[in-house]
């Protein structure tokens, strides 16, 4: 008889059959795994994690020196199924010589095109126009009912020409976009395929017609777009954010989207998640709220469980991880 395998994780999530699968048929270890769709509280997550030598969480999961204390000495490597980690205590890990592993990249598709999908529900004003149809508010063709903002001969600004804002900007090129404008630290070589200008952040702003934001969560991003930010905005201008939700401070969008200081705004992130229905923002027209979608496509959420359960699983034995975050 076999011994059993010393190497035990603990899986925070039901998460597609693809990476779940690796896991279970893994011989390096066994799994422990919260089964549901929900959030695993926080005392299970306490308890589940002790003693474990490898954690699969999510984005959702607030990784802190709590829930380092409570594994212990034996975590070796952290995998999260996510390319954002700002929910990890990332100098606790550090510390800690903790490995982590995240999937880059193959959400760039899936996201790119939610953005897309988004400014154009948002500037061409698709969920007011479905409602209309529900309740009856469609009548006789009306000159100005309904109109909103085309791409075609406008400006875009992306803020943050990385792997999604360029294929974002991909994307809405083909739409007959005039001018595709970038802000970021340094001009990037790349820019040059969608023929894109590296201008200031306020040229960005006066400039475009759409203000899509792709950037990374960082000190210096976080509440960046708040009330002088959009104060610079065209008042025709339409705010799309599918990067995270505290680069944007929510009251100071609020009042601008109520004052007429810019035209619409789409987001696919917000603070906090889930956002409480509640919230002022769900009480405008002008304002299309997604449930933090940008990478919900059947084949991107495989993709990314396999790669979550891929780093892990070199993690635990010390190999070379297929996606590892350089701490």
């Amino acid at each position: 008889m076999s011994a059993q395998p010393e190497l035990r994780v603990f899986v925070t999530r039901r998460i597609p059959q693809e990476g779940l699968e690796l896991l279970q048929r893994a011989a390096v270890c066994t799994v422990s795994l919260w089964d549901s769709d929900e959030p695993v509280p926080r005392a299970e997550l306490l308890k589940g994690v002790e003693g474990a030598h490898g954690l699969l969480c999510l984005l959702s999961d607030q990784i802190d020196a709590e829930v380092l204390d409570a594994a212990g000495p034996n975590l070796k490597v952290i995998s999260t199924m996510s390319v954002g980690f700002d929910h990890l205590a990332i100098d606790e890990i550090k510390k800690r010589g903790i490995r982590v592993g995240y999937t880059p990249d193959v959400l760039t598709d899936a996201t790119a095109e939610l953005t897309v999908a988004l400014l154009l529900a948002t500037a061409r004003r698709l969920p007011e126009g479905i409602q209309e149809v529900k309740s009856g508010g469609w009548s006789s063709w009306k000159p100005l009912w309904l109109c909103g903002y085309g791409l075609s001969g406008s400006t875009v600004g992306v803020i943050g020409l990385g792997r999604i804002g360029l294929a974002i900007s991909r994307r809405l090129k083909p739409f007959g976009v005039k001018r595709l404008l970038y802000s970021g630290r340094q001009p990037k070589p790349q820019a040059q395929e969608v023929d894109g200008e590296y201008v200031p952040l306020d040229s960005l702003l006066c400039e475009s017609d759409f203000v899509v934001v792709s950037c990374a969560l960082s000190p210096e991003t976080q509440g960046l777009c708040d009330k002088a930010f959009f104060s610079k905005m065209k008042k025709t201008a339409v705010f799309i954010n599918t990067s995270r939700g505290a680069v944007v401070n929510q009251e100071d969008l609020y009042e601008a989207l109520t004052a007429g200081q810019i035209a619409a705004a789409g987001l696919d992130v917000t603070t906090p998640e889930p956002l409480p229905t509640d919230h002022p923002l769900l009480t405008l027209k002008n304002c299309v709220v997604l449930p933090h979608i940008g990478s919900a496509t059947y084949s991107t959420r495989g993709i990314m469980a396999q790669l979550t359960a891929n780093n892990l699983l070199a993690g635990l034995t010390g190999e070379a991880m297929p996606s590892e975050l350089k701490l």
